[in-house]
């Protein structure tokens, strides 16, 4: 799917679900990361997420449109556009569009998981400390006894 296609498709559900044409853009943005799409207030454009289309397919952009579509629409009209009023919830339901698009995967996410984690151990009194970020055993000490810290495998 490319941008003209999703012009298209923008339009077409604004018109089957709304009774309300689009007047504005609706395009792609590679730069968007954690969200399936996003309303422009100034601009009144829609950027849809291509990540959302390569991972999920066109019943989940369809989605991410009605929920942008909601605010747009409701931006337009003077109501309550954010997630948090009424007017926006109650568009929802009418419209049958989703509160949240499903979680997109990244590759931050994996490389965050598979993080390494260190160990460390008192001499003194074997008190264990786990940390996720590598720290100086020559600056800290034990918290229980003051006792030398020693990294463990």
């Amino acid at each position: 799917m490319n941008n003209e296609e999703l012009q298209q498709l923008v339009c077409q559900l604004s018109v089957e679900s709304f009774h309300k044409p689009f007047a504005h853009q609706a395009y792609f943005n590679d730069r968007l990361r954690s969200t399936g799409g996003r309303y422009l207030l100034q601009s009144h454009n829609i950027e849809i997420n291509p990540k959302s289309y390569e991972q999920y397919g066109l019943a989940e952009v369809k989605g991410i449109v009605l929920h942008e579509l909601c605010h747009y629409h409701l931006h337009i009209e003077g109501k309550g556009y954010k997630h948090r009023d009424k007017d926006f919830k109650e568009l929802l339901k009418k419209v049958n569009a989703p509160r949240f698009c499903s979680a997109l995967q990244s590759p931050k996410a994996t490389t965050q998981q598979s993080r390494r984690s260190y160990t460390y151990i008192c001499v003194n009194c074997q008190q264990l400390y786990r940390r996720k970020i590598k720290m100086n055993i020559e600056k800290y000490c034990c918290s229980k006894c003051l006792g030398r810290l020693k990294q463990l495998e």
